[in-house]
C-alpha cells in the first residue's frame, strides 16, 4: 500500500503493482486531485517507483490491454 484515496463516502487503499522505492510524488495532486481522473497517463500520475525487481514489469499490462480487459 502506498496511500489512500478519499471519495464522498469512502476511503480506499492504493496498492502498487510492483515492489520498489518511491522516488517521486506528484505534489500537484494536492491542489488538483481531479487530474487522476482527467489525465491519468499524463499530469495525473501519482508516484514514480524504482523497481526492486525490474522483471516484475514484464507482468504488467498497458492501458489498451486494460481497457479491453474491463470491456471498454
Amino acid at each position: 500500500m502506498f496511500g489512500t484515496i478519499e471519495a464522498v463516502k469512502a476511503v480506499s487503499e492504493l496498492f502498487a503493482p510492483i515492489a520498489g522505492e518511491i522516488v517521486a510524488i506528484n505534489e500537484r495532486l494536492d491542489k488538483e486531485p481531479a487530474l487522476v481522473n482527467t489525465d491519468p497517463y499524463g499530469a495525473g500520475w501519482m508516484i514514480k517507483v524504482k523497481p526492486t525487481n525490474p522483471s516484475e514489469l514484464d507482468a504488467l499490462i498497458g492501458s489498451d490491454a486494460y481497457k479491453k480487459h474491463i470491456g471498454q
